[in-house]
């Protein structure tokens, strides 16, 4: 399932705190994004089609839950920039950073951690 950017946002929202109706969604992430309230109940729509989130009735408006868990999502979205950029290879991905000076010394230090967990 490939959620957009805009998506994601309304994904943020509800992995943070669910169920919500569209009315919390949109006073959660309208604004901020320079949204109307058109536009959130669009990205909505596209969930729901997607099955990303369920709709559950409540009298007369519907409660919004997300049904892809974030840590779903996050996984698919590592893997498929990793496919997509650097043939299925984390280590080219760091080795980018590195080379483009974005590791700070703080990631260095939590890198050289995991890889000395990882060889025990």
């Amino acid at each position: 399932m490939k959620i957009s950017s805009a998506e994601s946002v309304v994904m943020e929202a509800l992995w943070r705190q669910s169920p919500l109706t569209s009315e919390a969604i949109i006073a959660e992430v309208g604004a901020a994004n320079g949204w109307t309230e058109g536009t959130v109940k669009v990205l909505i729509s596209r969930l729901l089609k997607k099955k990303a989130i369920g709709a559950a009735a409540d009298g007369r408006r519907y409660l919004y839950s997300p049904l892809v868990s974030r840590h779903a999502y996050v996984e698919e979205e590592s893997q498929g920039l990793l496919d997509r950029l650097f043939d299925g290879r984390l280590a080219p991905l760091v080795t980018h950073f590195s080379e483009a000076d974005k590791l700070s010394a703080e990631d260095i230090a939590a890198l050289r951690a995991l890889i000395e967990r990882i060889g025990k």
